[in-house]
């Protein structure tokens, strides 16, 4: 054992941490929309004009306050992706799976999210998507449930 592993020993443990998160103006009316109609909304700045999804109170760009909600998607396309081939408790579905960032229609910024549906292998960058909603939905992004190949 080197000098330097004598002080990495590890011990597996476990840590839970009690909370609850508040999503705010903008992160509830996006999730609520997600929830009650299965639909996505994103803000849309007033001075550029540029959407953001998810929705944030102002704009990156312009710095000024955002007002504006439209509906974008449902349908977009992939514009990165990995596949994650691990597994880990804290994952939503089990490995293989695809994890994509996906620019929606209407959109300037990209959502991550899951790609189900078809084999990580025949994954693109540019393939249509579009989402598959869960049947129970709890105001969540887990309210969509995942994309899948655009028909």
């Amino acid at each position: 054992m080197s000098e330097q592993d004598k002080w990495c020993y590890e011990v597996p443990g476990k840590l839970e941490v009690p909370y609850r998160y508040f999503a705010g103006e903008f992160g509830s009316k996006f999730l609520v929309a997600l929830r009650d109609q299965a639909k996505i909304l994103g803000c849309k700045c007033p001075k550029c004009g540029k959407v953001f999804i998810p929705p944030r109170s102002n704009c990156e760009q312009c710095f000024v306050k955002i007002t504006d909600w439209v509906e974008i998607g449902p349908k977009g396309k992939v514009v990165s992706f990995c596949v994650v081939r691990y597994k880990e408790p804290y994952l939503p579905v089990e490995p293989p799976f695809v994890m994509a960032l996906i620019r929606l229609k209407g959109a300037d910024s990209d959502l991550t999210h899951l790609l189900s549906e078809v084999d990580p292998a025949q994954v693109k960058i540019g393939m249509e998507v579009e989402p598959v909603f869960s049947d129970s939905r709890k105001a969540s992004i887990l309210d969509i449930k995942y994309f899948k190949p655009a028909v």
